[in-house]
């Protein structure tokens, strides 16, 4: 069996044509390709799913066992669209067992993902498909206009600046230009984290997975919640440690409340990957290597994040029962410690898998 593969990274299927990835089959291949080209008939996206389905009817009329399919990724493209695209590559292949692909691009940005084809079934070739152009057409002017009309790229151009604009011009007139400028600072800091962190994703990510977890049953919806209650748990018993100790510095209880809540968020995580875990297990068979990665990581950050607390109380002059030096340059190294081993384990999972799977070859 060979597979003709078409990759939407950015999502464009999902996001105007409301079509969810995978999507496997020639007739239902080709209703999606309809569906976006009806929506958006400028986009590329179309043409390179029938450039798929054609060289599907190509393979097929050479008599070749082939069958074709869509992945699809996330609007925001880095690492969540291309977990989610090797995760449904993994479904594909299991739904249909093919030992081979090929790959239909119409860029750049989705050959990208060619080391995810490559590192499960050998890949037979690349095919670009080239969208013409009439030349009238082809202005800067009528560039700019069309690129400003592309979700992705309004995000990361118009969107701060829009910030910009309003946050100043709220703080502008009613008088406190410096606590705009403040405000400004915060929320575009905000955002650029969660920007590069990719947070926004995970967040919708975890919404869609509660959402699944829920129509089926799952164990991990229980998971979930109990993380989400230890959280609260965490969030409840540093307030009440803070209000306890009105008579000690603000610095001194904001650290009171940080190493009481700790606890509580560090298990909170470890529950939630367990859920996954166990989800994992219980839809393919076998327990997660990245559960191991993922708790020793997890330890790490925790066993740093106390260091830190410890240290800055240690450093408080009029703190109380400040924590041993000792203990905190222990606790600061056992997390570096635990996150570089965290990596080191990571990079041999990927070695094991590596090795695990057959070289592959690629053909013009």
């Amino acid at each position: 069996m060979r597979l003709v593969v078409c990759i939407d990274r950015d999502d464009d299927l999902g996001r105007k044509a409301s079509v969810a990835g995978p999507v496997v089959g020639r007739s239902a291949v080709v209703d999606a390709a309809v569906r976006l080209a009806t929506v958006d008939p400028e986009d590329s996206d179309s043409n390179a799913i029938f450039a798929a389905v054609s060289l599907l009817d190509e393979l097929k009329g050479a008599g070749e066992e082939s069958e074709v399919c869509i992945l699809t990724g996330s609007p925001k493209v880095g690492i969540l669209s291309d977990r989610r695209i090797a995760d449904q590559f993994d479904h594909v292949l299991e739904q249909t067992h093919a030992a081979s692909a090929y790959l239909v691009s119409d860029g750049a940005e989705d050959e990208f993902l060619f080391p995810i084809l490559a590192s499960r079934v050998r890949v037979d070739g690349v095919r670009r498909v080239y969208v013409r152009q009439a030349a009238s057409i082809e202005s800067t002017y009528y560039t700019l206009v069309r690129a400003m009309k592309d979700p992705k790229l309004r995000a990361k151009t118009i969107l701060p600046f829009a910030l910009v604009l309003l946050i100043l011009g709220i703080a502008a007139a009613g008088g406190v230009l410096l606590w705009g400028i403040i405000g400004l600072a915060i929320v575009l800091g905000i955002y650029l984290i969660f920007w590069t962190f990719d947070i926004d994703e995970a967040l919708i990510d975890s919404v869609r997975s509660a959402s699944t977890d829920i129509r089926t049953g799952s164990v991990a919806f229980g998971f979930g919640l109990f993380s989400i209650a230890l959280v609260g748990l965490g969030f409840l018993s540093g307030y009440n440690l803070y209000n306890a100790n009105l008579k000690d510095p603000d610095i001194v209880r904001i650290l009171l409340f940080l190493q009481s809540g700790l606890f509580y968020w560090i298990l909170a995580a470890i529950v939630w990957e367990t859920g996954r875990a166990i989800r994992r297990v219980l839809s393919r068979g076998r327990f997660p290597r990245s559960f191991a990665v993922a708790t020793i990581s997890i330890l790490g950050i925790g066993c740093v994040s106390y260091g830190i607390v410890y240290l800055v109380q240690y450093l408080q002059p009029n703190a109380p029962a400040p924590p041993q030096l000792a203990l905190i340059i222990a606790l600061i190294a056992s997390g570096f410690a635990l996150g570089i081993g965290a990596g080191v384990l990571q990079q041999y999972f990927k070695a094991v898998a590596r090795r695990a799977l057959p070289p592959p070859s690629s053909a013009a």
